[in-house]
């Protein structure tokens, strides 16, 4: 008889942004195409992954240009949010800056 390698709990879905395990604290949603513009999926996600996408982007931009989560993990700002927070636990929260680009806008 072949053993069963099977997990005997189901796995815990990913972040759609960091690809890390969602866990259960600290669970925010993200509509990838912003409520102001008539958004209506929304997608479970990290709150710090949630409030870095904020930071970065305008609800325009995200409407225009980033309203998928391939175009999202394209920017070098996520992108480096990303290589830093892969580090961490799925419970890991801090408060996130706004990033300089967006100040100036």
């Amino acid at each position: 008889m072949i053993p069963d390698d099977s997990p005997t709990e189901p796995l815990s879905p990913l972040c759609p942004l960091c690809g890390r395990p969602l866990g259960t604290v600290n669970i925010d949603r993200h509509h990838l195409v912003p409520k102001t513009f008539k958004g209506r999926a929304q997608f479970p996600i990290h709150k710090i992954c949630h409030r870095k996408i904020h930071s970065v982007f305008t609800e325009k931009e995200l409407f225009r240009t980033y309203h998928t989560w391939d175009k999202l993990r394209e920017n070098e700002d996520i992108r480096t949010f990303i290589d830093w927070v892969a580090r961490k636990p799925p419970e890991f929260y801090t408060t996130t800056a706004t990033a300089n680009s967006k100040k100036r806008k």
